[in-house]
């Protein structure tokens, strides 16, 4: 399927949850956040029921986030249920790895076909600022086990300032180079300043080869992280909401004055 600009769109990024287990500083406020009730989040039989449609329609890549995956209940269902779905051609998810290590195994006899986990600097005390308290032995315990149970590629998402030559990007990328994964450097971004640009390492921030849709944790199918146009698949129906998200889709981004990350997906 095209949007109208005639970018043909694959590839879906599903958020399943707006909760996380850390407080990176670019995603989430100091004090926290106002959760979601959990009546207005989509169950799991709502995002298998969409996605079959979006796949029908010609969605090949399905990427699950959140918030942080792993922290709500019964992932590793979801996932099994999605890779039963004929025509997905990649299944992934991206993760804070804190739970990885306990989830690896399971996520990947689901049918989970491949995996990246942000890392923004190998040092431990950086880690912790950027994360707010997080652990990076967890991190590293949990990328270990994604290598032992055969997730290939594996791939970090290193948030950055400017760019890989940052002191932290580059320890990221000596980390890497060791343990034989591949790296993502992510531009910082600001939704309400409508502030992004091009990854390194990926295709993400290009609009103008832009094959994403975005469903959030409610429900609000998004053409583009930045704007705030969404439509709500709960009212109007996957297929419908899927056609307007087609015919609405920007040419480029511009800013988003009402979502957040971490309800997003990023």
């Amino acid at each position: 399927m095209e949007d109208c600009f005639g970018r043909k769109i694959t590839y879906l990024r599903i958020s399943i949850t707006d909760r996380c287990n850390l407080r990176c500083r670019y995603c989430m406020p100091e004090d926290g956040i106002n959760l979601l009730d959990r009546s207005m989040i989509l169950s799991y039989s709502e995002i298998e029921d969409f996605t079959r449609i979006a796949v029908e329609m010609g969605i090949e890549k399905v990427r699950i986030t959140g918030g942080e995956p792993l922290v709500r209940k019964g992932v590793v269902t979801l996932i099994e249920s999605l890779s039963n779905i004929h025509g997905i051609k990649d299944l992934s998810m991206t993760t804070n790895g804190v739970l990885l290590s306990e989830y690896a195994d399971d996520l990947k006899k689901a049918g989970l076909k491949r995996i990246n986990i942000s890392l923004d600097s190998v040092d431990a005390d950086k880690y912790r600022k950027i994360t707010r308290g997080g652990d990076i032995n967890r991190v590293l315990e949990g990328i270990s086990a994604a290598q032992k149970v055969g997730f290939n590629p594996i791939k970090l998402n290193c948030v950055v300032e400017n760019d890989s030559n940052e002191e932290g990007a580059r320890g990221v990328a000596e980390y890497a180079l060791r343990e034989n994964l591949s790296v993502r450097y992510i531009p910082l971004m600001n939704l309400k300043s409508g502030t992004f640009g091009r990854v390194e390492g990926g295709d993400g921030g290009n609009c103008s080869e832009c094959s994403r849709l975005r469903l959030t944790a409610t429900g609000m199918l998004k053409p583009c992280l930045f704007n705030d146009i969404e439509f709500n698949i709960r009212e109007l129906g996957a297929v419908r909401a899927i056609e307007l998200a087609l015919q609405h889709k920007p040419h480029s981004g511009g800013n988003n004055s009402t979502g957040c990350f971490y309800n997003i997906g990023g």
